[in-house]
């Protein structure tokens, strides 16, 4: 089930991008050490009181030569098309403007719901003027400071008791993936060439597709498939128009709603600074991935060592991919396509393979003997033992006598001999240090 998307609009200088990075940045799940894992700025994971979700900032409603009601109804539509609940961002200082109302009347009429948050509220003396807000019609007004987090906190509460009921899809067995990728790689004619006819339309000119299309299958062994065809992924300065926000929208929405993810490169053009980018967002997501090199037929003169020099680029550049499996085809000549569905079912499985804790922590305390715990100011690691609890991706709770103890290097060799122990490609697996009480 994908995450719910929260959307964030607001004019200009209301400090909705600092209110965004104040709810992003301190409750977000990143790896700062991994190379290659970036983040747009318009669109993040966050998490408030265990509920996860996606935080989409769409951009504020800029005065340009453009009527202004044009401009205001441009970015609300965005909003209202893919959300599940919208903050509308104001400010104490302006008041209520003349655009906060025209945002207002179009978020009232969408039908769904709204949260109102009046910004640089950093004087308590000044809450007793976000009454003035009242009036918008949106109800209750929750006075916050982006830069502060005062009032943070209430207004998240807010937004999570709207949150859709999400339903429990363990006896779905059928397996969701999607292709993610810069225009004009070829993730369409992967589709077509997969589906043996042409279901979506297919054209060179980069960003063809805009919406994500949901297409089901059943392979030759009778698994069930549903496969997602998503737009192209721009660099962030390229995403000005809100047709380009909307398809960001959909593709981080696909990766939610998918078990695996196939990262589609361009053989013929090689690897560029953006496919490190787009494969972040599948990596911090937490999906299974597979590595999916399109357009290998366009290579003249192949040898015995083209592939291998390929594949060694690859796990060079997607250092923080190494899990992911790796292959080379081509949509025009379907060449390699048969093994595509095997490699997900495999990736899927693997992603939600559960380990016995008894199994686990042989394996854990062989590692430790065969690497013994370092110490830091005279203190020793003591790691005490393990369990999984939970899958896609698989998560390990290690309970340690001080978490702080842990340097990311001995965490990432104990990731290792778990992954020599059983089988994850294909997917990340998370590892979470816990002080034992």
């Amino acid at each position: 089930m994908a995450n719910p998307i929260v959307a964030v609009v607001g004019r200009p200088n209301v400090g909705k991008s600092t209110l965004f990075n104040r709810i992003a940045g301190e409750r977000i799940s990143i790896v700062e050490d991994t190379p290659g894992v970036t983040r747009d700025r318009i669109y993040a994971h966050a998490e408030w009181l265990g509920k996860n979700f996606s935080l989409i900032d769409t951009g504020g409603i800029e005065m340009s030569d453009q009527p202004l009601l044009t401009q205001i109804r441009q970015q609300a539509e965005v909003a209202i098309d893919e959300a599940d609940v919208i903050i509308l961002v104001t400010d104490i200082e302006n008041g209520v403007t003349d655009a906060d109302e025209q945002v207002a009347r179009i978020l009232y009429r969408s039908d769904k719901p709204v949260i109102l948050a009046v910004n640089k509220v950093d004087n308590p003396e000044r809450r007793s003027d976000v009454y003035d807000f009242y009036s918008l019609g949106l109800g209750e007004p929750y006075p916050v400071s982006g830069v502060h987090g005062v009032g943070v906190g209430d207004l998240l509460d807010a937004v999570i008791n709207h949150f859709p009921e999400t339903a429990d899809n363990d006896d779905d067995k059928t397996i969701h993936f999607s292709f993610i990728g810069r225009p004009n790689v070829g993730k369409s004619s992967l589709v077509n060439a997969l589906l043996g006819e042409h279901r979506v339309i297919v054209s060179d000119v980069a960003g063809t597709t805009r919406d994500a299309i949901n297409t089901s299958f059943t392979a030759d062994d009778g698994r069930q498939f549903t496969m997602v065809d998503t737009a192209g992924i721009r660099k962030k300065g390229k995403i000005y128009e809100n047709t380009e926000r909307y398809s960001l929208m959909r593709s981080m929405r696909a990766i939610d709603d998918s078990d695996v993810v196939l990262v589609v490169l361009n053989a013929e053009e090689g690897l560029r600074e953006l496919d490190k980018h787009i494969a972040g967002y599948a990596h911090e997501a937490g999906k299974a991935v597979i590595i999916v090199v399109n357009k290998w037929d366009t290579i003249p003169n192949k040898d015995h060592r083209t592939m291998t020099d390929f594949t060694n680029l690859i796990r060079h550049e997607f250092q923080y991919l190494s899990y992911a499996p790796i292959i080379f085809v081509s949509a025009k000549t379907k060449q390699r396509l048969n093994q595509l569905p095997k490699m997900v079912e495999e990736a899927y499985d693997h992603a939600r393979f559960r380990v016995q804790s008894s199994v686990l922590n042989d394996v854990l305390m062989d590692a430790l003997a065969a690497n013994p715990t370092p110490t830091q100011n005279g203190r020793r690691l003591r790691v005490y033992y393990a369990t999984q609890v939970a899958v896609q991706p698989p998560t390990f709770v290690i309970f340690v006598n001080d978490p702080d103890l842990m340097h990311f290097s001995y965490e990432r060799y104990l990731e290792n001999q778990i992954r020599q122990s059983f089988d994850f490609s294909g997917t990340p697996i998370h590892l979470i240090k816990r002080k034992r009480q």
